[in-house]
């Protein structure tokens, strides 16, 4: 196999870098940012004050030389000079006052055609060369220190031999002097004079130069105290940025070993001890407590579900298997036996038939194509399942005048929720002579629900439901009267179906306690758009026989 290209090698060590860096915990990742942040912050913090420090300096540097200069161009000046030897001697008489070392000022003068006046004679030719120093190296030194005489007037630095970098300052000193001859070039600087006869103006050249090493000195010790604060605070920066990364991802580590323990199977453990914790910590803690319970419900749920459906397709399975034995047990059954097992077998598979399609309808609720929704005329479509309902049982059905508009929903789902709540009705009603097992429907606008509200009010005067059960009856498979239920071939599904469909629509339902007694049972839909309303009173449909 050939080795990958060193492009694709070095690709895959910088994704590994990026995989390893992503993989790092959240205290070392902090940490990292930490440690970058305050390295950058000192890093401009150091070329700021080294760079200002050496700025500064160098300015109370040019301050110093430039006063220097005055004073020995003031020297100059105030002397009445009336020969260039005059001038030198003036110059060299106020320079042996301001003898040199590493650490004080260069002066010097250039006068015409007298020589120079200075305090650094080796700077500027010396006879022999130093002490410990061969002719050869006085020579360079003595090329290297004509840059002094060469500079241009004003400020420079200057690199000299023996003193290092060097700031300097040049400026020129008219001097009026009658004893200046006109014409010819200066001995020792080289520089020409103009001019011609008495009062003739001559011109010293002065310069004044300070060494930068206490410059540089300074800037080393900014160097070295930047360095080693640097280290200590890069060392503080990286402990707090730890602490603190272990105090602030607490709750995530115990949030990951709740969660540990409920990919377990255990859903009981929860977050607890937050209330001393950030905002967002106690947030973040509180929503993944809820969507915990929420999960244990879920669970719960399932299971219970799960074992209702079994128990529901155990019962009509038990009771086909026994008639089936009963049957079998017989080895010339009467034909009136076969087809007593023939109508009970009959009956079961009817009722394994409806609670599978029950079942199969809660699991489409909870698909995005469950409903197909359209406007319905609501008084027309009313009538139409109004009319489908009176023939199932002799009770007295009352319906309310509907208010006229259109509501936009699934005509099949609405009439099979309205359906459920009028068959609930019926079940836990008593039918008898006129006056009793009342069945009504009407339609209410609900105000505190908004304008685009409509309820389905459907009431009995029934047993009722108590304040303990309102709530559970729109559970699956719960029944009040279970033993009622399923002799009458219930499967403990309509309720919880109607609250389906419900909120498919962007509704609810509930159950209350009617006045005068029975249930009251309230199914709110949106999208509700009013007309004109033109009927009134109410619809009485007296008792009627099963068809």
């Amino acid at each position: 196999m050939r080795p990958d290209p060193p492009a694709r090698r070095g690709g895959g060590s910088v994704e590994r870098r990026r995989r390893g860096w992503a993989a790092a915990s959240l205290r070392w990742r902090l940490a990292g940012w930490v440690v970058l942040v305050v390295l950058l912050s000192t890093g401009i913090a150091f070329f700021a004050v080294y760079r200002g420090t050496g700025t500064q300096l160098r300015r109370q540097i040019d301050q110093e030389i430039a006063g220097d200069a005055d004073e020995l161009e003031s020297a100059l000046v105030s002397t009445h000079l009336r020969t260039p030897r005059q001038a030198l001697a003036t110059a060299r008489s106020y320079v042996r006052g301001q003898p040199f070392d590493a650490s004080s000022t260069v002066l010097f003068a250039l006068v015409p055609r007298a020589g120079i006046a200075t305090n650094t004679p080796e700077l500027f030719g010396s006879p022999g060369p130093d002490d410990g120093e061969s002719a050869v190296v006085q020579e360079s030194e003595n090329r290297l220190s004509q840059r002094l005489l060469t500079a241009p007037l004003g400020y420079s630095t200057l690199d000299l031999p023996d003193v290092g970098d060097m700031r300097v300052v040049k400026r020129t000193v008219p001097l009026p002097a009658e004893g200046f001859v006109a014409g010819g070039k200066s001995g020792a600087s080289g520089e020409s004079s103009t001019g011609s006869g008495s009062g003739a103006v001559r011109q010293v050249t002065i310069g004044v130069g300070e060494t930068l090493a206490n410059v540089a000195h300074a800037q080393r010790g900014v160097a070295r105290a930047f360095v080693l604060a640097g280290l200590l605070t890069l060392a503080g920066a990286l402990i707090a940025s730890l602490l603190i990364g272990t105090r602030f991802s607490r709750p995530l580590r115990r949030m990951a070993g709740v969660a540990a323990l409920i990919d377990a199977g255990d859903l009981h453990p929860r977050i607890q001890d937050v209330h001393r914790e950030g905002a967002e910590v106690r947030v973040l803690a509180d929503a993944f407590n809820r969507m915990l319970d929420r999960l244990t419900d879920a669970f719960a749920g399932q299971r219970a579900f799960v074992a209702d459906a079994s128990h529901e397709l155990r019962t009509p399975l038990t009771v086909i298997r026994g008639q089936l034995e009963v049957l079998a047990a017989q080895e010339e059954p009467a034909p009136a036996e076969v087809r007593r097992v023939e109508r009970l077998v009959q009956a079961e598979i009817t009722r394994i038939t409806r609670l599978v399609d029950d079942l199969l309808l809660l699991a489409k609720a909870e698909q995005t194509n469950f409903l197909r929704l359209e406007p319905l005329d609501l008084p027309a479509f009313l009538e139409d399942l109004w009319e489908g309902v009176v023939p199932l049982a002799p009770r007295r059905f009352e319906l309310a005048p509907p208010p006229s508009g259109t509501l936009v929903a699934d005509p099949d789902r609405l009439a099979q929720a309205l359906r459920n709540l009028l068959a609930n009705a019926i079940a836990h009603t008593g039918g008898g002579g006129r006056g009793s097992g009342l069945v009504h429907l009407e339609v209410e606008r609900p105000g505190e629900l908004g304008p685009g509200w409509v309820r389905f009010v459907v009431r009995d005067d029934g047993p009722g439901i108590s304040p303990e059960q309102r709530e559970r009856v729109f559970d699956r498979f719960h029944r009040t009267d279970a033993a009622r239920d399923r002799a009458s071939g219930g499967t403990g599904l309509g309720l919880a179906i109607v609250r389906a469909i419900a909120e498919a629509h962007g509704g609810r339902v509930a159950a209350t306690a009617a006045e005068g007694g029975g249930a009251r049972m309230e199914l709110d839909l949106p999208r509700f758009t009013p007309g004109e309303r033109t009927d009134k009173g109410r619809a009485v449909f007296p008792m009627a026989k099963h068809a």
